[in-house]
């Protein structure tokens, strides 16, 4: 079973003015992969707060999935916190979700998630809205258990071996 962490990005839930629907949506996503929830958070929209809270996260977890602050709003910067602190990009997992996404809502393509690694975790930007976010760890699902399974040492090869 894998270990994932969920990292709600939102001033106002962050501030207690708003309840967060988001992130304990994608932890019952999560949970059924199956996979156990050991570190939820709520940050604010702030870069550096971002990926601490990104780094924290994934010394304790197999997958990182942050929601919220994909977008062009001035404030969303989840995607440019991410990419601080990966050391590899992992680009099919933002390209899915936002060519699936296109299938559902015409606002797919402002979204800018992005993924990567970070040591023996994944790290995948999910959209902010509980339904967006659900929808999208659903498109990826496979992909990342499979990545996770490649970089804890506990997957299968891509290609069959030869005889």
């Amino acid at each position: 079973m894998i270990r994932v962490a969920v990292i709600t990005v939102s001033d106002r839930s962050h501030r207690s003015e708003r309840e967060d629907r988001g992130g304990p949506a994608v932890a019952a996503v999560a949970r059924q992969l199956p996979a156990k929830v050991v570190w939820t958070e709520t940050v604010p929209d702030d870069r550096a707060e971002i990926a601490a809270a990104i780094l924290r996260s994934a010394s304790q977890a197999d997958l990182v999935l942050t929601t919220g602050g994909t977008g062009l709003a001035p404030r969303d910067v989840t995607p440019e916190a991410t990419i601080d602190v990966i050391e590899r990009e992992a680009p099919g997992f933002g390209e899915e979700m936002r060519r699936r996404s296109n299938d559902i809502t015409p606002h797919a393509s402002a979204s800018r998630a992005t993924a990567g690694t970070v040591g023996r975790a994944l790290v995948i930007n999910l959209p902010g809205s509980p339904k967006g976010a659900v929808e999208c760890l659903g498109f990826v699902a496979e992909a990342a258990l499979h990545a996770v399974g490649l970089l804890t040492g506990e997957g299968a090869d891509c290609s069959p071996s030869p005889d």
